[in-house]
């Protein structure tokens, strides 16, 4: 999958597009999701604005980390809806029990793997979750996105990007063995966001065509006008 969406060769469009692109997406794992995706989007960012008014980065961190979920239109592939959304884990050493519906790792091959059973596999203590392989999903894509387009944003919003599905870390506090220091001090910023992201989504509207301006002037200042996707 890394393989084949690391192209980056399906479209060319802005970040306010694909924003526009996600109210096209059903995510079928998320519980509390009546509205469009972009209200859910941009109820996140506005909760944070109110209580980090400082941290424009995060205001626009939490507008783009689900626009991944774009991997489920046609036109980016159709995948099946377990490849995009719900929990990702590391591959490649032991599955932790955090991990949901773990009971159905029995039947994957890498489970009686020795060299896979160990805590840290294929993996060394303190390595750092950049070199660690995730399941794929639309962390990793927009992470992939992000990174290879040049987004001035910092570390920490790669972080919670790239992982803000990974509950057995964020939640249970599993896998901090193969985590480094930059990775403990980006782990801080999405442990606050994550409380965003699950209990933003209110039943308060958020009038899109007010707050467009000020996210378009962040997407601006962080990404380039037309992004590979």
């Amino acid at each position: 999958m890394r393989e084949e969406y690391s192209k980056l060769n399906r479209v060319e469009m802005s970040i306010w597009e694909c924003c526009e692109l996600l109210n096209d997406v059903v995510d079928e794992s998320d519980p509390d999701l009546d509205e469009p995706q972009i209200e859910h989007l941009l109820q996140t960012a506005e909760a944070i604005r109110r209580d980090y008014p400082n941290e424009d980065w995060l205001h626009l961190t939490a507008l783009i980390h689900d626009l991944g979920k774009v991997l489920l239109l046609p036109s980016f592939g159709e995948l099946p809806q377990w490849a995009v959304v719900g929990d990702t884990y590391p591959v490649g050493c032991a599955f932790d029990e955090s991990i949901v519906h773990h009971k159905y790792f029995k039947e994957n091959p890498d489970y009686k793997n020795p060299a896979y059973k160990t805590e840290c596999g294929a993996y060394s203590p303190g390595c750092g979750l950049n070199n660690v392989m995730m399941s794929w999903g639309h962390d990793d894509y927009m992470y992939l996105v992000a990174k290879e387009n040049k987004t001035t944003l910092p570390s920490a919003a790669l972080f919670i990007i790239r992982y803000h599905s990974f509950y057995a870390l964020h939640k249970s506090g599993a896998y901090k063995h193969l985590m480094n220091g930059e990775d403990f001090e980006n782990l801080k910023w999405l442990q606050i966001f994550n409380k965003y992201d699950l209990y933003s989504k209110s039943k308060v509207r958020v009038d899109v065509e007010k707050v467009k301006p000020y996210y378009l002037s962040l997407i601006e200042k962080y990404f380039p006008a037309k992004l590979k996707w």
